[in-house]
């Protein structure tokens, strides 16, 4: 039953991805962005891979989506179709996405079962995560936990560290810098409009 809920999810992900990059409404297109981004974390949590859904979540359907809408917001929600865009599809570029798919799809042939006991990534450090030893040297309350605020407490440092940068690069990007042109409506009307009475007599 699990294993029809991925493939659902991922006949999903492929529908919106294929609808992504169709859209020339660039504001749709982000929201879509963000929908797979919670697909995508759901098929993580369904493979049992807690942690990698929570980083998509947090990244991928929040910081992402809203690091693209305040961009949008500078650069227009209308995509500009050239005139070569409409003859048809660039058929280099989807010969080599075609093969690349299908080497990806031929490398999983070769990857374990999902939840082989004998996998090699199950006789590593991933059993020592989940003993006990590991929750009394950490004082975390689930393995997730452990793994990300303790065994990779440095890597989560600095992708926060990494999502920080994004959005202050995108700020500094996009700001737009005052002129004396930016001059109001209001402003420009008080300057053309003509003088109080009690002005003209002073």
């Amino acid at each position: 039953m699990s294993q029809l809920i991925v493939y659902g999810l991922l006949l999903l992900c492929l529908l919106t991805a294929v609808a992504i990059v169709r859209l020339r409404n660039l504001f749709a297109a982000v929201i879509l962005m963000g929908i797979y981004s919670l697909v995508m974390a759901m098929i993580w949590t369904a493979m049992q891979a807690l942690d990698v859904a929570f980083t998509e979540a947090a990244v991928g359907a929040g910081i992402s989506t809203i690091l693209m809408i305040g961009a949008l917001v500078h650069t227009g929600s209308k995509e500009k179709v050239r005139e070569k865009e409409r003859r048809g599809p660039h058929w280099p570029s989807f010969i080599t996405v075609v093969l690349t798919g299908a080497l990806l799809i031929y490398g999983t042939f070769d990857m374990p079962a999902l939840g082989d006991p004998n996998a090699r990534v199950h006789q590593g450090v991933a059993a020592y995560y989940k003993s006990q030893e590991s929750q009394h040297r950490t004082h975390a309350p689930n393995t997730v936990t452990a793994v990300l605020a303790s065994y990779r407490g440095f890597d989560t440092m600095f992708e926060t560290a990494v999502i920080f940068v994004a959005g202050a690069g995108m700020i500094l990007l996009l700001r737009r810098e005052e002129t004396d042109d930016d001059e109001t409506p209001d402003d420009e009307a008080l300057a053309g409009a003509p003088p109080v009475e009690g002005e003209a007599a002073a």
